[in-house]
């Protein structure tokens, strides 16, 4: 299937920062991407293009971007005369363009809005829908701290995971449920006051124990009658708080190092959080240069640069989370999935910020 029109345009995230938008029109309809955006990044990022104008969405402006789709990605596609099935094809011509490792030329903003776009309507095509793959279990963002919120606690995010609904709807049902009843928990443990949200939307109270938000999330849970159905996800964004080979759970008070603990310490505390709660998933537990300690669990550093695809598991490492983002390219994650199998991970999408609409 040919492609008719390319457009892209700038747009709002959830934070009401510019992100960019992409349509892409074809003999079956309109597919349309928007890219995701994460608070914490990682050094080893492929870059998101933005403008640095700060008289414009003070700097965060994305309309570089923008005209590098329209002005310079479309028209190679267009006279390439490249099908929507080809995605490898695609991506690879637009990092080829790029010419760069963190597509800082066209941004990683630009050719992931494209790839994505790509990926909806080559999936039509083939008469597979996205959700059949994107969608296996939802993850709902219902705690946040860290970067992610003005509370002391370091650890990001912390979610639920609706493992035993049978379908979609059953999963939403089921995450809307455990959120007001985990909001009811907390006005009733903390006040009205500790029912704002965060930068993810969850609830942001302002507790001092990590231990404290698997409490609530397991009170939640079991007030809305999902024991059995709902597992606990954990996004702990650590390299936020690596300080000098150590992390510092309490990064946001003035800095003592005295305080710092160790990589040992840190995977005791996770290891008890597995022991007493249902907690089957922890996102970036180390600091993306942490790879002693990435013996216990993957990070991020790892799935986003390709040339570690080299060497999966090589430190003992298990990388298995996957941050499309991070890389800017859809196809780059096919040959990522059987090498994270040889290295005995396993494969998880990162959510990330979505528009507005």
């Amino acid at each position: 299937m040919s492609i008719f029109k390319i457009h892209a345009t700038e747009i709002f995230d959830s934070r009401g920062n510019p992100t960019v938008e992409v349509d892409l029109f074809t003999a079956n309809g309109l597919f349309r991407a928007a890219v995701p955006s994460g608070a914490s990044t990682g050094i080893y990022e492929a870059l998101e293009l933005r403008d640095n104008d700060k008289t414009h969405y003070m700097g965060k402006g994305v309309s570089k971007a923008v005209e590098h789709i329209n002005k310079t990605i479309v028209p190679a596609l267009v006279s390439k005369k490249l099908n929507v099935t080809e995605q490898e094809k695609i991506d690879k011509l637009m990092i080829e363009m790029d010419g760069t490792e963190n597509k800082s030329k066209l941004g990683a903003n630009a050719i992931l809005g494209v790839s994505l776009a790509i990926c909806k309507a080559g999936a039509v095509e083939k008469g597979a829908g996205n959700s059949k793959v994107i969608l296996p279990v939802l993850a709902f963002n219902v705690i946040n701290r860290g970067s992610h919120a003005g509370n002391k606690l370091a650890m990001q995010e912390f979610m639920i995971l609706p493992v035993g609904a049978a379908n979609f709807r059953e999963a939403m049902r089921i995450g809307a449920e455990v959120y007001h009843n985990l909001k009811n928990v907390i006005k009733e443990k903390y006040g009205k006051d500790a029912t704002n949200v965060g930068d993810e939307g969850g609830f942001a109270p302002n507790i001092l124990e990590n231990k404290e938000g698997l409490e609530l999330l397991r009170t939640a849970i079991g007030k809305a009658g999902y024991t059995d159905k709902v597992v606990i996800g954990m996004d702990v964004a650590a390299s936020e708080f690596y300080r000098s080979g150590k992390y510092d759970l309490d990064f946001k008070s003035p800095d003592v190092p005295s305080r710092y603990i160790s990589p040992d310490q840190l995977a005791d505390l996770y290891k008890s959080f597995i022991k007493d709660y249902p907690v089957v998933s922890i996102e970036d537990p180390f600091a993306q240069d942490d790879w002693g300690a990435c013996t216990l669990g993957g990070r991020g550093g790892w799935i986003t640069r390709s040339r570690d695809l080299d060497h999966p598991g090589q430190h003992g490492e298990t990388p298995s989370l996957l941050k499309i983002q991070k890389i800017s390219w859809a196809w780059w994650h096919v040959p990522v999935i059987p090498a994270s199998k040889k290295a005995e991970a396993g494969e998880l999408p990162e959510p990330r910020r979505q528009r507005l609409r």
